[in-house]
């Protein structure tokens, strides 16, 4: 496969380029293999394959959702050695894939992309890397919505005198023995960073916004017989799987429908919360004023008893302001510390990629979304022929694994390339009217869903309020939201005259852009319609 361009070269030119090599991204090219397409590459930012497994390597880091369900359908793995996988086993597991499914030759390392251009003169992708430039038919952005860190603007942050760093950012350098550490935040990794670190420090200070909603975390070392079983006997793998699926998609219609039965599962975290912290001072803080559901519900066994260690403040504020080595919540509260880690999330609703990618009206993503993403079906955006979003908007989950949205996207995906190469175009656009039409009866079903009548504050919701993060469904009905492409809600671009391919023996005609309109790919196989 070719190289990226040297300076002053012509720029090596792809059939697809492919942005990231988390899940998305190496999940995109084992289907683009699988579907005969290997003209494509990977452009990844690191140095290694892995997305926020690789980046998010802090003490106690591990995946809320059941391993076998958080693994490819078509890659599972008998040797998961807990219920709940770490990270360092679900990164090799990643390697893995690359490894099995042969992607590496596929694969260029610290290429960020830093502009991604529509030529509509050529019908094609201009994309610039730090690794030199290239061209591409069509892109796949599967950067991922926890990529890129959010440190909130602090007044006096930059005075203070100790180290700080995000949690998918941990200064592995800094030694936290003995030292005084303030954890800003209470999400899903500071609830494991916290527990993790708590016996190490001297003093923990724990500056909660806002409490969570934390149920009892029910994982386990899975035993040889089980691996030995899965190993030898793969349907039973699958069985174990699908049992996972279907209690989480039973789920979802409390989360979207009826909030009001969450109330069971409610008064189980906040048992949990009483067996576990004595002080009803400290209780009072960590009760959750919201429906549970409202914001993600974290697992954890460790958590609540690091937060009533001796050793622990929990302030119930935000951080406002620093003051040296001073920190100065909103409620006054003032804390002295040496190392400052922020658990505050990451760029979500806002994502980089969209600064950086320019549609075909010379407007960038950013630019046409204007704080507001959205999509049609999760995947394409009106304006950007060919670009195609892995975890795109309004298809994050609540309750279940990414992965299952994220192999219905790469279905959808390479139907969408095959359906171009059979119709003869250069390239598909999303019409406005699908577009909105989708998302207005997405933002139709979110009226009900906890998400809006939780009585929270989410990083679900953008800066104008709308839920532009979460799919307001079962994964079964997303699968079959993105079974194939609808061509009546797309445009289809021509391919330029220099590019149109000449029938043999008419080397004077032109061949027709399109074909027939039911020109597609087969049947689904039985890898694509499994949970």
């Amino acid at each position: 496969m070719a190289s990226a361009a040297e300076p002053g070269a012509a720029a090596p030119h792809v059939r697809v380029a492919v942005i990231g090599s988390g899940f998305g991204g190496l999940g995109a090219g084992v289907r683009l293999r699988r579907a005969g397409i290997t003209d494509f590459v990977i452009l990844e930012r690191a140095a290694s394959v892995g997305g926020t497994w690789r980046d998010n390597d802090y003490p106690g880091c591990a995946c809320d959702v059941p391993s076998h369900l958080y693994s490819f359908s078509f890659a599972p793995n008998p040797e998961w050695p807990r219920s709940f996988s770490g990270q360092p086993h679900i990164r090799a597991y990643l390697e893995r894939v690359a490894d099995t499914f042969g992607l590496r030759p596929h694969l260029r390392f610290h290429a960020e992309v830093t502009a991604a251009r529509w030529d509509a003169r050529t019908a094609r992708w201009h994309l610039a890397t730090t690794a030199g430039d290239w061209t591409a038919d069509a892109v796949v952005s599967a950067t991922g919505p926890l990529s890129d860190p959010r440190i909130p603007d602090i007044k006096g942050l930059d005075t203070f005198p100790g180290r700080i760093f995000h949690s998918s950012r941990w200064d592995h350098d800094y030694d936290l023995d003995g030292k005084r550490l303030a954890v800003v935040g209470t999400g899903a990794s500071a609830i494991q960073i916290i527990p993790a670190v708590q016996p190490r420090v001297k003093r923990l200070t724990v500056f909660q916004r806002t409490p969570a909603w934390v149920l009892p975390r029910a994982d386990r070392e899975i035993s040889a017989a089980e691996k030995w079983l899965h190993a030898r006997m793969p349907p039973s793998g699958a069985l174990r799987r699908a049992l996972l699926f279907a209690v989480r998609e039973l789920q979802v219609d409390a989360f979207v429908n009826r909030p009001r039965l969450l109330g069971a599962v409610q008064a189980m975290a906040e048992r949990h919360l009483r067996r576990a912290v004595a002080d009803p001072e400290l209780r009072a803080r960590l009760t959750p004023d919201y429906r549970i559901g409202c914001k993600r519900i974290l697992l954890s066994n460790t958590y609540y008893p690091a937060l009533a260690a001796p050793t622990t403040d929990v302030v119930a504020s935000g951080l406002a302001e620093v003051r040296g080595s001073t920190l100065v919540a909103a409620d006054g509260t003032e804390t002295e510390a040496d190392a400052v880690v922020f658990g505050t999330g990451f760029h979500v609703t806002d994502m980089p990629i969209a600064d950086r990618v320019t549609g075909a009206a010379g407007r960038t993503l950013a630019e046409e979304w204007d704080g507001t993403m959205e999509a049609l079906r999760g995947t394409t955006v009106h304006g950007f022929p060919n670009l195609f979003f892995v975890i795109g908007p309004n298809t994050g989950l609540g309750n279940s694994s990414m992965i299952l949205m994220i192999e219905s996207q790469l279905n959808y995906i390479v139907d969408a390339l095959t359906r171009i190469d059979a119709l003869g175009v250069a390239a598909i656009d999303a019409r406005p009217e699908a577009q909105r039409r989708w998302n207005d009866e997405v933002q139709r079903r979110m009226r009900s869903t906890v998400w809006a009548t939780g009585g929270c504050t989410s990083w679900y919701l953008d800066a104008n309020g709308r839920n532009t993060t979460v799919w307001p469904g079962t994964t079964g009905r997303f699968r079959r939201e993105t079974r194939r492409v609808d061509l009546a809600e797309y445009d289809l671009v021509p391919r330029p005259a220099a590019r149109r391919p000449v029938p043999a023996g008419a080397a004077a005609s032109t061949a027709s852009p399109a074909g027939p309109a039911g020109a597609g790919p087969a049947a689904p196989t039985a890898e694509e319609s499994a949970p």
